[in-house]
């Protein structure tokens, strides 16, 4: 019995091969829990892409992955001075978002962040003249800038990046390579047409991993079955049961990531006063599972366990079975499953 990861597998090769089309000489995206599906199973898709270079999150992740993929790994966070040294092959290269860490890396395989709008990290326009001496020992491989996903202010992410090619040009610094994110297939499109003789290569993760959300669903199978009467006791908490009804043991816990929820930016009154409603009902211990049994998402009956969660079917519900699987909705990258099913 297991949380259980099935993937329409014919349906979620097609989508990769038609994001692959719309951003020809992409650069797939492998980090954190591998987007829900593993690093393994990811290397092995990108290889499958034909992809000629896989990036990954972390110089860890890219110790674990080099046995996966045997093409060129592009680590994407920017190398620090005093970082613990991670023996990694040549073929690992390195992003680098400061002139001390060019400085750092004589020798190797890098390529160069720029300042944002995302204001995160990067080479700033004021440091450009200091490029030319940084780079002059190490292997530059081409710029990269990564950009945001919402644009509130109006303002138009190719005019971004065309801004920092004509600094970049200005300074007399190498174009022939260009990493973008979060860019769309015609704004790509657009910055080629300007730019011929640069090389643009969309990094991309969520969209190619996770764009048709059809191809995929995670489920939970059903352990147990207890039915309750109003008032009893359960639990580790021994709480009363608010109402006649089952309560129900299904697999996937805080280990898989059930019951985690990353932080989300809400906008408009509806999303907020739902937000709002939700943290009131929490506060008396009402919190709503991912899980979905006979049409409708149901409550936790108590905060999950490590390995299971207790939902609360009321009696005038269909009663569960054990074995019976209940669809979860479940965050891809904050999940960790028990095993994963082509189908």
């Amino acid at each position: 019995m297991a949380l259980t990861l099935y993937v329409d597998t014919a349906r979620w090769r097609a989508h990769h091969k038609h994001v692959q089309e719309q951003f020809p000489g992409l650069v797939p995206v492998c980090k954190g829990n591998g987007y829900g599906f593993g690093h393994e199973r990811l290397a092995e898709e990108a290889t499958r892409l034909g992809a000629d270079v896989l990036a990954v999150g972390t110089t860890y992740e890219a110790a674990r992955i080099k046995d996966w993929f045997s093409g060129d790994l592009l680590v994407l966070t920017p190398f620090r001075r005093g970082e613990e040294p991670v023996p990694l092959p040549d073929r690992v290269i390195r992003s680098v978002s400061s002139i001390d860490g060019i400085y750092g890396l004589v020798g190797a395989r890098v390529v160069i962040e720029v300042m944002s709008s995302m204001k995160r990290h990067g080479v700033s326009e004021q440091e450009l003249a200091q490029l030319h001496a940084a780079i002059e020992n190490v292997r530059l491989e081409g710029f990269a800038i990564h950009l945001p996903l919402d644009r509130t202010d109006g303002s138009d992410a190719v005019e971004e990046v065309i801004g920092w090619m004509d600094r970049l040009r200005a300074a007399r610094l190498p174009l022939h390579t260009m990493f973008v994110s979060h860019l769309k297939a015609e704004e790509l499109v657009r910055l080629q047409q300007q730019f011929p003789q640069t090389r643009f290569r969309a990094r991309i993760g969520t969209r190619l991993w996770l764009g048709d959300h059809e191809a995929t669903e995670y489920r939970g199978a059903v352990l147990d079955v207890t039915r309750v009467s109003k008032g009893d006791r359960f639990g580790y908490r021994q709480q009363k049961a608010a109402s006649d009804g089952f309560l129900v043991v299904v697999a996937g816990g805080t280990s898989h990531g059930v019951g985690l929820e990353a932080p989300k930016a809400l906008h408009g009154v509806m999303p907020r006063a739902k937000g709002v409603a939700r943290a009131g009902l929490a506060t008396v211990n009402r919190n709503l599972s991912p899980f979905v049994w006979a049409g409708k998402q149901r409550w936790f009956a108590e905060p999950p366990h490590m390995q299971v969660s207790i939902l609360f079917v009321p009696a005038d519900a269909t009663e569960p079975t054990v074995g019976d699987e209940l669809v979860a909705h479940l965050r891809h990258t904050t999940t960790q499953f028990d095993r994963l099913v082509d189908c």
